[in-house]
């Protein structure tokens, strides 16, 4: 992905996780407050192709990238504040670069997907 890529922050989640269910309204008004953000939602059983071999153990999982770097990759609370905290750290530039080649390739085909269905 070329460095113009806006910040993207994907949510891995089931269907059938409750605390999926209970993060999807917390996630929409996350993405309500950072509009340079791209947001996404990922049914990892409907979309088993875009998250291909990345192991999602916990939900909510949350992929945070800026620009062609993968900055967080993993399981989080579903609480707002620690989202929009998590989120700030790295649109601050303060989070590392997760060493992942299968985090980047999973970030492109969220990127893919979303631009498929008209949202980037």
């Amino acid at each position: 992905m070329p460095e113009a890529c806006p910040p993207l922050v994907a949510c891995l989640c089931a269907a059938w996780c409750g605390s999926c269910r209970e993060y999807q309204p917390l996630f929409a008004r996350l993405e309500a407050s950072f509009p340079e953000v791209v947001f996404a939602w990922v049914d990892i059983e409907d979309h088993a192709d875009v998250v291909g071999d990345i192991d999602v153990e916990d939900f909510p999982t949350l992929l945070i990238a800026i620009g062609a770097e993968v900055v967080f990759l993993g399981p989080v609370t579903p609480h707002l504040a620690t989202a929009e905290r998590l989120l700030r750290s790295a649109l601050d530039g303060a989070l590392n670069r997760v060493r992942d080649a299968g985090a980047v390739e999973l970030a492109g085909r969220v990127r893919r997907l979303r631009a498929d269905e008209g949202g980037e």
